[in-house]
């Protein structure tokens, strides 16, 4: 039992931690959901709401997207996350790539972290185009890979080894958790953390 009696910078730690990371939630809304062939649909559903439940139970400030909802042409986020997310305001897009929407990029800046945790529909577009933009400007994205799924599986795989050869750090759903909590000693997320990975946990 001998946990480190100092607790790591949390702004300059190389590592996540709640208080130098953003999540960023790109277009999960259902008719992107239902296209989704690179992994099994309740199986995403399930792992992107536990990332949410994560960022809500560190505080982790939340950034959410959604294409065509104001044009009457797509619906908005899935209800699955709409209830984790409660009263987050999603920033409406007509544009594919969010990082070309104004009102996004000034979402996630105004977060003040520079660790973005990034998870979209699909991988190929919607996470691939705003996370080489971020990263371009400067900012380290995660992309949560077992929280994030494309058009078939290539297109998928794709998308990620691009932003990958580009310099994003993948990460999974658990990880993120984990990564967030780091030690059981610390009593204020302990049980949160808990029901988030061990309900989460798949057969």
């Amino acid at each position: 039992m001998t946990s480190a009696s100092f607790v790591r910078d949390p702004i300059a730690d190389e590592l996540l931690t709640p208080q130098n990371a953003a999540l960023v939630i790109i277009d999960f809304q259902p008719v992107q959901v239902a296209s989704i062939v690179s992994m099994e649909r309740r199986e995403l559903i399930a792992n992107v709401v536990a990332v949410a439940k994560a960022a809500k139970l560190y505080e982790i400030p939340v950034v959410l997207s959604t294409v065509n909802v104001a044009t009457g042409l797509n619906s908005p986020t899935i209800h699955q996350l709409g209830d984790v997310l409660g009263n987050v305001t999603a920033i409406d897009r007509t544009s594919i790539n969010a990082w070309e929407d104004e009102d996004f990029v000034t979402a996630v800046k105004a977060t003040g972290r520079r660790k973005l945790v990034m998870v979209a529909l699909w991988t190929e577009v919607c996470l691939a185009f705003p996370a080489l933009d971020a990263m371009r400007e400067g900012f380290e994205v995660y992309p949560v890979v077992d929280a994030v799924a494309g058009t078939s599986a290539i297109a998928h795989r794709t998308g990620l080894e691009r932003i990958l050869q580009a310099g994003a750090r993948p990460i999974t759903w658990i990880q993120f958790a984990c990564e967030l909590q780091r030690d059981w000693n610390r009593e204020a997320t302990k049980a949160g953390f808990a029901e988030i990975v061990f309900s989460s946990i798949h057969p």
